[in-house]
């Protein structure tokens, strides 16, 4: 029967089988991928989704698949427990730890299992599996599976692109699922064309009448399962075609005619099944047999499967449609959906999670004894790191608490959770049924947390919820939470960084920062402080950060540390700093910490020359960004992307990303972003030799009403100003903008601040003041910064050139471009080879390197190999297959020139 619906619902779908065909020939051929399906219920996903389970079958590859079930959305990891069971033979040879997470995860062992650890695991797992036979992993109703299993997979997804993996997935339109989130590629099924719906409807239905087939196709509306189910429901309704209501409902309608024709047991088995699909058949029997108060057997079973609705898989039953399940369940009586749940609840004691959500789903009006539990069990999932199945146990318990306060609590600290997650959506939702009215001091101070991550832009005015954070923050100070009270601190002095804020906010911020009495070496005071208050406050703290040793086992310590000595100018010390709260957190599998982590470190370590660790960072952070729905951390990781290919000549790349943080939702308002994507602008534009332009972009960054200006980044771009001034002929007018920067420098010697200080006056310099401006810039800050360095060096040597010096312009000249093409700054080093022939010298063109030959990904592979870490060691580190690493490096070492890992060390050092 399944076969015979697939078959005829594939008229018209040429285009989309298609697709999937090749999708699955490049899987067979080594080369993973995944596609999610996306159309309204009965649009041919499932039918789709059949055929290439018959295809990939009939080639004897491994296929495995899961279908999300409403009631068990709340069951962390229930969808990928369903999905990797058949797989549990690869498991031995899996890492005992990858074993452990994997057990744990479908509660095998005692023991919380980490998300990412799981995700780990299951990546692995799979690729064990693809190792053997080529594997595809069926995935229907994604917008019903547990966030858990769908997070997981969705990870997986991501990663499988040398391995032998298809990884397909179906879900409803207008559905939020976390699939979506994390960026899968996505084909939208669109109803039948009429040629093609008329030819499935006469498939189906021949002997209709003219008047009745128009009107059915009028209604099914290019639906190929409606196409199919109507004309029988009009068989069991005296020919007569249904009312006009929602298509889904007619299906439903539809299915459940259909039962119609079954015993009073066999439709009591369907209904505990549709209460529970993941239960065997054995279980099944049971509880129908206990919900009739009659014995329920096989005869029965085969009731079900000789009508089309069921079918066997194993030892388990399963709706052959999405829809004839919620069509099964939604038409049931109350009383029996109540009872079917509460027998699965004493029948499922040995799964007591399970046992725990049939409860709470058996229980109508309120329950604070359940509530508790899922409350307990919200504990429990948030430390395994199934944060949205806590979330789902904390809205439950608000549904069943007894007490308005108690069910806003609750509400509260779910939205607290998703907000961690990047479920915006979810949070608003769950932030918006609840009673804010009841709310004391430290509950508002939590809700104004959760506010900063998923309504950040709804307060647009900066200084006045800036003031609002800091009057939260006494009340809860005054209520005894000092911690709370410092974290509501630290959020308004982000606003502070991210946006800008008037003298008198940031007064405000540091007034109450001093009520708190935290310690002069408190991470949270010094990173607040930085940050509020930079020029008054900055010395001070950057004098304590000498002074302190801090616990570098601290991720959140080390990550408000890396942040106060970056915003201030100590891009060293806070790129050390960052370093450890990141390797920390990677360990942890906190990618959603991660991604901030990384992309916030690494634009200052562009000016530090480490391009090849920002840009395999930054990719990695905008991929964690994006599969979070961080969109803040995906807009710095594409600044950082294309300020780097700008720097490497690389326009098109460069223009593309700014492109995209233009497009994105953050492409105003925050300006820590703006005044960043500015300079890269103005440095597009110097290499493409348009100095003007970019001069009056670049000096767009000193105007403070402008969006694209920024109260402490904007010094940082008085070197690109500098060098679009002397290009430009603006000399003068660049003296101006800058003539506030040496006293500032001077107020907070940061040794950012003392670089473009340094690095724009010598190049702004006179001519009778050049050589000892240069000399004292190249002696100070700016010789230990191997970028600033060598564009001094190209200046000093192009103004020795234009004064007729020129056998002293070679000199500098050639300095410059060596350390340019070492750095890959190929628009620097052809000037410094230009500036050098004018000067009668020539210079032979740059050795490819392996940066020339590599991804960012692959050289990052390749430094880890190189440092002596295992493919395994690697993959961890890298949340990738350990034998996607294999492929990668099988893949680098012709590149190379090499033929064995003992080789890397050699290869990659010509590039440090």
């Amino acid at each position: 029967m399944i076969g015979e619906i697939s078959q005829s619902a594939l008229i018209g779908r040429d285009r989309y089988s298609a697709t999937l065909g090749e999708l699955l020939d490049r899987a067979v051929a080594g080369s993973g991928s995944a596609m999610i399906l996306r159309g309204p219920a009965g649009i041919g996903k499932s039918a789709l989704l059949s055929v290439i389970r018959e295809s990939a079958t009939n080639q004897h590859l491994t296929v495995v698949s899961a279908v999300g079930v409403e009631n068990e959305t709340g069951l962390p990891f229930a969808g990928l427990h369903q999905l990797l069971r058949p797989l549990h033979t690869e498991m031995p040879k899996l890492p005992v730890s990858h074993q452990r997470s994997l057990r744990a995860a479908f509660g095998q062992e005692d023991r919380s299992p980490d998300l990412y650890a799981v995700a780990l695991a299951a990546l692995q797992l799979v690729g064990e599996a693809a190792a053997v036979r080529p594997t595809v992993l069926i995935l229907d109703d994604l917008q019903w599976l547990d966030s858990c299993s769908v997070d997981v997979l969705s990870f997986l997804a991501r990663r499988i692109g040398s391995d032998a993996v298809l990884v397909l997935g179906a879900t409803r339109t207008g559905s939020e699922d976390a699939a979506r989130r994390a960026g899968l590629p996505e084909i939208m099924v669109e109803p039948l064309d009429e040629q093609s719906a008329a030819a499935l409807l006469e498939a189906q239905a021949p002997s209709l009448s003219s008047t009745v087939r128009q009107r059915l196709l009028r209604q099914a509306a290019g639906n190929p399962l409606a196409l199919i189910e109507l004309p029988r429901a009009m068989c069991q309704t005296t020919d007569r075609v249904v009312e006009d209501f929602p298509l889904t409902a007619r299906l439903e309608a539809a299915f459940a005619a259909r039962s119609a024709e079954l015993s009073e047991p066999a439709r009591t088995l369907l209904v505990v099944l549709a209460a529970d699909v993941s239960c065997d058949a054995g279980r099944l029997l049971r509880a129908a047999t206990a919900l009739v108060n009659a014995p329920v057997g096989t005869s029965h079973l085969q009731e079900a499967i000789d009508v089309g609705l069921v079918e066997m898989a194993g030892p388990f039953l399963r709706f052959r449609h999405p829809l004839m399940r919620s069509a099964t369940y939604v038409r049931a009586p109350l009383t029996q959906r109540l009872g079917a749940h509460s027998i699965l609840a004493e029948i499922l004691s040995d799964f007591p999670d399970r046992q725990l959500w049939h409860r709470a789903a058996a229980t109508l009006g309120v329950d604070d004894a359940i509530a508790g539990q899922l409350e307990d069990y919200a504990q429990r999932s948030r430390a395994c790191g199934a944060v949205m199945a806590a979330v789902a146990a904390l809205d439950r318990a608000a549904e069943l608490s007894e007490r308005a306060d108690h069910t806003t609590a609750l509400l509260l600290q779910a939205a607290e959770l998703a907000s961690e997650t990047g479920a915006r959506r979810e949070a608003v939702d769950l932030l918006g049924r609840a009673d804010l009215s009841v709310l004391g001091p430290v509950e508002r101070a939590r809700l104004a947390a959760v506010e900063e991550v998923v309504a950040f832009q709804r307060y647009a005015d900066s200084d006045r919820r800036i003031r609002q954070l800091v009057d939260i923050a006494a009340d809860a100070h005054a209520a005894g939470n000092t911690d709370l009270a410092a974290e509501i601190l630290w959020c308004a002095a982000a606003r502070c960084s991210s946006q800008d804020a008037r003298a008198e906010s940031r007064e405000y911020i540091a007034a109450q920062l001093d009520a708190l009495a935290l310690p002069a070496h408190d991470p949270r005071a010094l990173a607040v402080g930085a940050l509020s208050l930079p020029w008054v406050r900055g010395r001070g703290i950057l004098e304590q950060l000498d002074r302190i040793e801090p616990d570098r086992t601290d991720a959140a310590a080390m990550r408000l540390l890396g942040y106060a000595a970056l915003f201030l100018g100590d891009f060293r010390r806070g790129t050390a700093y960052i370093d450890d709260a990141a390797t920390i957190s990677r360990d942890q599998g906190r990618l959603g910490l991660l991604s901030g982590i990384l992309g916030a470190g690494n634009w200052p370590r562009i000016w530090l020359g480490e391009w090849d660790k920002v840009r395999a960072e930054s990719e990695e952070a905008r991929t964690f960004a994006e599969e979070n729905g961080q969109e803040f951390y995906a807009a710095t990781g594409r600044v950082n992307l294309a300020m780097v290919a700008a720097l490497r000549g690389e326009s098109e790349s460069a223009v593309a990303y700014l492109r995209a943080v233009d497009a994105g939702p953050l492409s105003s308002g925050m300006r820590c972003i703006q005044v960043a994507a500015q300079q890269t602008r103005g440095m597009l534009l110097l290499s493409a030799g348009r100095a003007e332009d970019a001069f009056a972009t670049l000096a767009r960054v000193y105007d403070p009403v402008d969006p694209v200006s920024h109260p402490m980044q904007r010094w940082w771009v008085a070197p690109e100003l500098a060098d679009a001034a002397v290009a430009s002929q603006n000399t003068d007018t660049a003296r101006r903008l800058l003539a506030d920067l040496p006293e500032l420098a001077q107020r907070l010697p940061a040794p950012m601040l003392l670089v473009v200080d340094e690095y724009s006056r010598a190049v702004l310099a006179d001519d009778a003041d050049s050589d000892s401006a240069y000399a004292a810039a190249l002696d100070g800050q700016v010789g230990a910064w191997p970028l600033y360095r060598a564009r001094l060096q190209l200046h000093h040597g192009r103004r020795l050139r234009r004064l007729r010096r020129t056998a002293e312009a070679r000199e500098p000249l050639r300095a410059a471009r060596d350390t340019f093409d070492a750095l890959g700054a190929d628009p620097w080093a052809q000037a410094a080879r230009n500036e050098l022939r004018a000067a009668g010298e020539t210079s032979t063109r740059r050795s490819p390197t392996a940066r020339d030959q590599l991804t960012s990904q692959e050289l990052q592979i390749a430094t880890l190999a190189a440092e002596g870490l295992t493919n395994r060691q690697i993959a961890e580190k890298l949340y990738l297959s350990h034998r996607t690493i294999g492929s990668h490096l099988y893949r680098i070492y012709p590149r190379l020139g090499i033929t064995s890992r003992v080789e890397l060390a050699g290869a990659i050092s010509t590039i440090r």
